[in-house]
């Protein structure tokens, strides 16, 4: 099998690069892994979300908002030609504070970043009383809030599959169940898989999450990933409007369900869920949102965050092997937009390819 990309991962940004080169003209294959590997793309919150990012790099806040600036057009592109909505709401998000200290101080960090931003970041600041207007079901023990009014959310498993379907539909090509071993360059790139599946192709994008960190230095890329886990909870399906506008505490999914997450662990490749985990966050949701205290619990996961050493994305063309890539981010729902609209014009070195030197994975090389 041939293509002009092969593509290793068919997560959302493995499948959001493709859509992208795809609508290029570009003959692409996707290989997703078997039912075994992390799938963050099947475990996240979907939040597309832009406060709170880049606070040490502004570089990351801004192509966060380029991407949820387009989402919406994304969105409305993948729909009408799947027949999916992706249930995108962008009214804003919260970022909830138990206490006067911490509110000033996020707030004095966000007017810095602000700053650097030329005033391109906006957000208010809610005490509780105008708190309690915009979000009626909220508990005193929440003292305020900020809202920042770039931040949204969406289903992710349907843009899962709408991306999916949408890249079959243009005339891509997705293998599931492929556990890819090997990555050569005897011309172009000869992409290996432990069945016996090879695709071969003239560039390779390694898109494969915590999966990249033993494919990497076949391509002569460091892929400096680690996994983080975070434990989610699901209630039963609640009455439509209880919660207004997401946060990272919870949020009302489009099924009428709350999503209360998620748990921030440093604890290797263990996906599982534990007792202490599941109660801090639903101790948590239920200081934030009382109501909740009566809603019943219909499951709950553990998914395997990506992360880079300083927690920023990666995006980087091999110096051993031009025309092999990483592409790894842990904000692959924010980021959506930005890989399938913005991303293949770097990749393809056009004019309108946008400036992500910083992104390199060469900020981690050890002088």
């Amino acid at each position: 099998m041939e293509a002009d990309y092969a593509i290793v991962g068919g997560g959302v940004v493995g499948l959001s690069v493709a859509w992208g080169l795809l609508k290029r003209g570009k003959r692409v294959v996707v290989l997703d892994g078997d039912d075994g590997a992390f799938r963050a793309s099947r475990g996240n919150f979907g939040l597309v979300w832009v406060q709170s990012k880049g606070m040490k790099q502004p570089r990351y806040a801004r192509w966060s908002q380029q991407s949820a600036a387009i989402w919406a057009d994304f969105a409305q592109e993948l729909s009408e030609a799947t027949g999916r909505s992706l249930h995108l709401q962008q009214q804003g998000g919260f970022d909830f504070h138990f206490s006067e200290e911490t509110l000033e101080e996020t707030v004095a960090q966000y007017e810095l970043l602000k700053a650097k931003l030329d005033g391109d970041y906006p957000f208010e600041v809610l005490g509780h009383n105008a708190l309690r207007k915009e979000e009626p079901q909220i508990g005193p023990k929440v003292v305020g809030a900020i809202l920042h009014h770039q931040d949204g959310h969406t289903n992710p498993l349907k843009l899962l599959t709408a991306l999916a379907d949408d890249v079959r539909r243009m005339g891509g090509t997705v293998l599931t169940g492929k556990t890819v071993t090997e990555i050569t360059k005897p011309d172009g790139f000869r992409v290996r898989c432990v069945d016996g599946t090879t695709v071969d192709a003239a560039k390779c994008i390694l898109s494969a999450g915590l999966g990249a960190a033993a494919l990497g230095p076949q391509l002569g890329l460091r892929a400096p990933v680690r996994p983080q886990r975070g434990q989610v909870l699901i209630t039963e399906k609640l009455p439509k409007g209880l919660i207004r506008r997401p946060s990272l505490i919870a949020r009302q999914v489009d099924e009428g369900g709350i999503q209360i997450g998620a748990t921030n662990e440093e604890v290797g490749y263990d996906d599982g869920v534990t007792q202490p985990g599941l109660s801090r966050l639903a101790a948590e949701a239920i200081a934030t949102y009382p109501v909740l205290a009566r809603a019943q619990l219909v499951r709950s996961w553990g998914a395997l965050r990506v992360l880079s050493p300083d927690g920023l994305p990666i995006y980087q063309e091999s110096h051993e092997m031009p025309g092999a890539f990483l592409v790894t981010c842990h904000s692959g729902i924010t980021l959506a937009a930005a890989h399938a609209r913005l991303l293949p014009e770097w990749l393809e070195r056009t004019p309108a390819a946008p400036d992500l030197e910083v992104f390199s994975e060469d900020r981690f090389a050890v002088s």
